[in-house]
């Protein structure tokens, strides 16, 4: 290992670009979050998340966007929660409390309100795909709006 000096203009720009890596068992596995630019909203100067939960919010959005390109018109994203037997939530909505809280809303696969509240230093969402519901015309697709606001908020 090599060591180098840096100007403080290029740590400075080291320490404001997210550094992602990620490795798939198919070489030709569909491009993820960590393999795409970030939206330019996220990468403007001065633009830096005010806290580790916003932070995760952003990073989280673009999750949920790219798993739910992957998606047919006949499902939706929900998120299934580990550590105990309380099932799956429909993701009807995400948010953030500065500094350490994120929250989830949604509904359960009986319909009945749910709401998750995580400080980050406990994030663990493992996303799946559930069936439309039988009375929505089609799927909602809550990635795309959310990563929509995302950038006009950042910008």
């Amino acid at each position: 290992m090599q060591n180098s000096i840096e100007t403080s203009a290029e740590m400075a720009e080291a320490e404001a670009m997210p550094s992602a890596h990620v490795v798939h068992t198919d070489p030709d596995a569909p491009e993820t979050p960590e393999q795409k630019p970030l939206p330019d909203g996220m990468m403007k100067e001065g633009k830096k998340p005010s806290s580790p939960a916003a932070w995760a919010y952003q990073r989280l959005i673009l999750y949920v966007k790219n798993f739910e390109e992957t998606l047919d018109a006949d499902h939706e994203v929900a998120m299934g929660f580990t550590g105990g037997d309380v099932g799956v939530m429909r993701i009807e909505g995400i948010g953030f409390f500065d500094p350490d809280i994120l929250t989830f809303y949604g509904s359960d696969t009986s319909g009945a309100r749910t709401q998750l509240i995580q400080h980050v230093s406990q994030l663990n969402v493992m996303l799946r795909a559930l069936p439309k519901e039988v009375d929505q015309p089609k799927a909602r697709r809550i990635g795309f709006r959310l990563a929509a606001e995302l950038d006009e908020s950042t910008s």
